[in-house]
């Protein structure tokens, strides 16, 4: 698992500032396995986080000297604050990652990512509505709580819209026992966010693992925290995708194609 909390003052790579969800007030890692990059425009704006061991992290470099984790020509991805991991340092000339302090980071964050998790689920936030049997596409969806009711989510034949109606502080919970796909093959799709809506205050609780924009492209928004793992595009695909918000993956990797993630402000 990869994150670092608001207690260690970081802008983590997937993370959120969440007021309504306890323990969760600046999360932004990549959990579980580890975290993938393939392409050269792979961009993480804020840190990278993961409670395994550095070599599980690939195709990146942060801002540190030397700080590059399993590079090659055609996999490079730029993490611009830091990236948290457990031992080993991921070079020689590295040793300030990868050490028991950037461990205990992850670890820490990790737990307050599954304080986050269970705050979000339907026992915890019960009532959540199904507007269009699973298939979010199309609709434009007031503040509050949507549960699939087949199991999963689709944002497929066109975008949705979550209008905040001109309240800032509105927020979305989206609540699902298994999947979320956003876009078709050569159509990609997005979150609009509307009147006042804010990235920092949409939520996505999965079951598990989502596939967001397969052929490249679209904008998703919000803190996506999935029980497995998470994927943006495909490999080979060099349209970017974008992430407004964070990708939490609580017992698998996260995987990036030429994926751009921008961590809300607070």
């Amino acid at each position: 698992m990869a994150l670092v909390p608001s207690r260690y003052g970081k802008k983590i790579e997937l993370l959120v500032k969440v007021s309504s969800v306890p323990n969760m007030s600046r999360i932004s890692f990549v959990f579980g396995s580890g975290a993938n990059n393939q392409g050269i425009s792979t961009v993480i704006n804020g840190d990278l986080g993961t409670t395994a061991a550095s070599t599980s992290v690939t195709g990146f470099h942060d801002a540190g000297t030397g700080c590059t984790y399993t590079e090659t020509g055609s996999n490079v991805g730029v993490v611009k604050e830091k990236i948290y991991t457990a031992a080993p340092p991921p070079t020689v000339g590295c040793p300030s990652e990868g050490t028991g302090t950037t461990a205990a980071t992850a670890t820490q964050a990790s737990v307050d990512a599954i304080a986050a998790w269970n705050n979000l689920s339907p026992a915890s936030r019960p009532g959540g509505t199904d507007p269009g049997a699973g298939q979010l596409g199309s609709h434009v969806l007031a503040p509050g709580i949507c549960k699939a009711a087949g199991g999963s989510f689709l944002i497929t034949g066109t975008d949705v819209t979550l209008d905040a109606q001109g309240n800032a502080n509105a927020v979305w919970v989206f609540q699902a026992a298994g999947s979320l796909t956003v876009g078709n093959a050569g159509a990609p799709r997005s979150v609009i966010l509307v009147n006042g809506a804010q990235a920092k205050n949409v939520f996505w609780y999965l079951g598990s693992a989502p596939t967001i924009n397969a052929a490249g492209g679209g904008t998703m928004v919000g803190t996506i925290i999935a029980n497995s793992g998470v994927t943006f595009s495909t490999s080979g695909v060099t349209a970017i995708t974008t992430l407004n918000g964070r990708a939490l993956a609580l017992n698998a990797s996260v995987t990036m194609v030429n994926t751009v993630i921008n961590v809300p402000a607070p």
